[in-house]
């Protein structure tokens, strides 16, 4: 039998909001003006039934949303160059199989498979952005310790020139070890996660260092991405003196203390939007508008992307100019929204958010591409990329099923 399903025009923002009834439950998928008579062609064809249908159904209602110009945004990744600047984190995942529980504690004892690697913070952003054929011009600092040796190693790896990243001996790299138990034919979960910290600040020589390089690379690259998780490589008063073309921010802990530096957008995920403002937003999509309009107006910034997991991302941007969205735009997730690992997802939403503003992209364009990128990442384990190749197969994908 074939199911139909219908849409309904609203009006709870002045604006139309496009509504899919899937059985006796009414579904916000898209809200904003659209084009209603080209959402309707597509909702009420026959045995369409997936999520995944329906959201995509939401994007292409639309009408700044053009997967073609998408695809030539992609292709175009491979000109630019893009000045990462922030706080490198190395990502160890230790692998064990659960042999028994132990005699001395109500704990598990692992018997060690493996040990993994990846480059993670900063560094994760930079592999993305190496993976999606930018050139990466990396800046921050490691300790001179294992982590840190480690660190640069993934880097390289990657073809990623690591010569404004130098090795500071009384520094700590961070490293973030997560614990990972499972039997052979069962999925790892993970059980426990190790932090080791910097102790002590970064050192004033090794912030003026930190400083020319950032000046240097900003000089030549079309964006700057800044990375900070608190680690001290990234400060206020060094962005605020980069005067790039256009800066980003992904911010763990300060995202208010960059007001008025220059930044042109930032993508703080919902928890870090609720901590800046000590109010809880949950399913309040009421209170999720009020507060991301405070943060762009605190901030200074041109547009804010709130990423929110299994719900999308919200999309604000100061409507200075006519052809800007003057009410937040929402996004239904690509993919499933049941994600295998999450771990560094920011990361690739910062990266790809931030090419695509190099490659010309408007901010609902360069959310766009995010999104699909961070629907890709999140089904991949540990601390992942997202390659040029596979954004161009999402979109196509995505371009063929619409048909």
């Amino acid at each position: 039998m074939n199911r139909r399903r219908t849409l309904k025009v609203v009006c709870d923002h002045k604006e139309s909001c496009v509504c899919v009834f899937a059985g006796s439950r009414e579904r916000v998928v898209f809200c904003r003006a659209g084009d209603p008579a080209k959402l309707e062609e597509i909702l009420t064809q026959p045995n369409r039934k997936s999520k995944q249908q329906l959201r995509a159904a939401a994007r292409l209602g639309d009408p700044t949303v053009d997967l073609v110009r998408l695809l030539d945004i992609v292709a175009s990744f491979p000109k630019q160059t893009i000045c990462v600047l922030g706080d490198f984190v190395l990502d160890e995942f230790v692998s064990g199989e659960i042999s028994r529980v132990s005699r001395e504690a109500p704990v598990l004892i692992l018997r060690h498979r493996r040990s993994e690697v990846y480059a993670g913070g900063a560094g994760n952003a930079a592999a993305n952005l190496a993976e999606l054929g930018a050139t990466v011009l990396p800046v921050g600092v490691v300790g001179d310790d294992d982590a840190g040796r480690m660190l640069l190693d993934c880097l390289r790896n990657r073809r990623i020139d690591v010569s404004r990243i130098p090795r500071v001996r009384q520094l700590v790299t961070p490293r973030k070890t997560r614990y990972l138990a499972g039997w052979t034919h069962t999925t790892e979960q993970q059980v426990l996660r190790v932090d080791r910290e910097p102790n002590h600040p970064v050192p004033a020589d090794t912030q003026e260092i930190i400083r020319r390089n950032a000046l240097r690379a900003a000089k030549r690259a079309a964006a700057v991405l800044v990375s900070d998780y608190g680690f001290g490589a990234a400060t206020r008063e060094l962005v605020k003196e980069l005067r790039a073309k256009c800066v980003t921010l992904d911010s763990r802990y300060g995202l208010l203390s960059y007001a008025d530096v220059g930044i042109k957008a930032a993508t703080p995920n919902e928890a870090e939007l609720e901590a800046a403002y000590h109010q809880r937003i949950g399913t309040d999509l009421q209170k999720l508008e009020q507060l991301g309009e405070l943060a762009l107006r605190d901030t200074g910034a041109e547009c804010l992307v709130v990423t929110r997991g299994k719900d999308g991302m919200a999309v604000f941007e100061r409507p200075d100019e006519p052809h800007r969205n003057r009410r937040p735009v929402h996004l239904p997730i690509f993919g499933s929204d049941a994600p295998v690992d999450v771990t560094g997802a920011g990361d690739t939403v910062i990266a790809v958010f931030t090419l695509a503003l190099a490659a010309g992209a408007s901010y609902l364009e360069a959310a766009h591409l995010a999104n699909y990128a961070g629907g890709i990442v999140v089904m991949k384990r540990r601390t992942a990329t997202v390659a040029r190749a596979e954004l161009e197969a999402a979109l196509r994908r995505e371009a063929t099923a619409l048909r």
